[in-house]
């Protein structure tokens, strides 16, 4: 019955068609799943999406103009201790926000056995993600209802874009995917004239794919003569101290305070540019459409780097971060600068 509805749509009138989406985890998949929701609006104005996202990205979502509703689940936390009384009563929310609503559609951008078992089969809804030889976790894909075949040598960005309109009966766009989240950031007040910065994304999750503290001091020397500041944030104790490390000794780097997703991508929106490592803030960049800078050494961005026209990639030859050198990321960081 349900997916007769959205069959019904093509050629007719529009309805108000609601959708369960489930993309928990990380930011940077998150983010991916942004510019699906725009392609669903161009073929369905009145579409209407829920988002079951993971309780550390819970802002992203509301981002999107078509996402009417968020709900939060704390899966990486819940299953640190599992059966506690206090996690079963969570779970037990959980399920009853989640089953709230009927769904037209139960989108699972996951494919993860995790997100079919623990929410997608949950949901009121015909539930669809990848077929078999698609899915991240092949044996997830048996519990869906629908299934479709997404080449996976395509971008991520493009592997989610197909998702929706597989699922949803349209024909993917083939312009560059739009995150739809540039009208929700308000013109910023944030960047003077007088006073251009850029940002430094120096923090990530494992030890070699950071870029030596020595190469970005390097590159903190060098735009000085361009009458830059740098700001420098971060998330962690340990990320606040190397950003400390960093900045000590320099006049013309700040180091931000904590900050939230919203506010910290104001900054983003302000800045001139920003170089960054493998980091999730990194798609968060490219998800603003502010130039970037990424430095990949042991990691592909083939099919998971910035998704974006301003987006370039710098690989290591060797997967060595150290040899990427400053005075290249300067060059081209000037570029982008000047051209402004």
């Amino acid at each position: 019955m349900r997916a007769h509805r959205i069959n019904s749509v093509i050629g007719g009138e529009p309805i108000a068609m609601k959708v369960l989406i489930v993309k928990t985890s990380s930011m940077g998949d998150v983010l991916h799943t942004l510019p699906a929701l725009t392609d669903a609006v161009m073929h369905y104005p009145d579409i209407q999406f829920d988002w079951v996202v993971e309780e550390n990205f819970v802002e992203i979502p509301h981002w999107h103009h078509a996402v009417k509703r968020v709900i939060p689940v704390a899966i990486r936390r819940w299953r640190k201790n599992w059966l506690a009384r206090s996690v079963r009563q969570q779970r037990a929310v959980f399920r009853a926000q989640l089953q709230q609503q009927e769904y037209d559609a139960v989108i699972d951008a996951q494919g993860l056995l995790k997100s079919a078992f623990l929410i997608t089969r949950l949901a009121n809804g015909v539930s669809h993600c990848y077929d078999w030889k698609s899915a991240r976790e092949p044996i997830a894909s048996l519990f869906y209802d629908c299934r479709y075949s997404v080449n996976k040598q395509l971008h991520a960005v493009e592997r989610i874009r197909q998702l929706f309109a597989d699922s949803l009966h349209y024909s993917k766009p083939t312009i560059v995917g739009d995150y739809g989240i540039a009208a929700y950031f308000s013109p910023p007040a944030l960047a003077k004239e007088n006073d251009p910065y850029i940002i430094f994304f120096h923090a990530t999750t494992r030890d070699e794919k950071h870029w030596p503290e020595s190469h970005w001091r390097q590159l903190i020397t060098a735009v000085a003569a361009k009458g830059l500041t740098v700001k420098l944030p971060w998330g962690t104790n340990l990320e606040h101290q190397r950003a400390l490390r960093l900045a000590a000794g320099f006049k013309h780097v700040e180091v931000l305070p904590k900050l939230s997703l919203d506010k910290l991508a104001q900054q983003i929106v302000a800045a001139k540019a920003v170089v960054s490592v493998d980091t999730g803030l990194s798609h968060l960049t490219a998800a603003l459409s502010k130039p970037n800078i990424a430095l990949y050494g042991p990691t592909d961005p083939g099919l998971i780097g910035g998704y974006g026209e301003t987006q370039q990639a710098i690989v290591s030859a060797d997967g060595n971060m150290a040899t990427i050198k400053p005075d290249e990321i300067y060059q081209r960081l000037v570029l982008i600068i000047e051209n402004k």
